[in-house]
């Protein structure tokens, strides 16, 4: 299986969704970049119980690109401590997961 991952943050503002996914795809830090509205995220920050909206990005990637998405993503994330969580993508078309690499490389 081609080594191959999902990554997710999350941003409160679609200037921002949409501000992260352009850079991302254009620097080759990821091949494609999903911006999903419509979530509402609870959640415990400095002692407080939170809800706030939220857009999730989806992150396609490879592997081998993971902590330089993770460190771009540090300097241009609007959040103090923005979420990034890593997937492995298990399975699925060798067409799509060839692509997602190429458009790393």
């Amino acid at each position: 299986m081609l080594k191959t991952v999902v990554c997710l943050t999350t941003v409160g503002k679609r200037k921002d969704a949409e501000r992260i996914a352009r850079r991302l795809v254009a620097g080759k830090f990821a091949a494609c970049v999903n911006v999903v509205a419509g979530l509402v995220s609870h959640y415990r920050w400095k002692g407080k119980i939170c809800r706030d909206a939220e857009f999730l990005l989806v992150m396609k990637t490879a592997a081998s690109k993971v902590k330089r998405l993770e460190k771009e993503l540090r300097t241009i994330h609007p959040y103090e401590l923005p979420e990034f969580v890593v997937l492995p993508i298990a399975g699925g078309s060798s067409r799509y997961l060839k692509w997602i690499l190429e458009g790393v490389r």
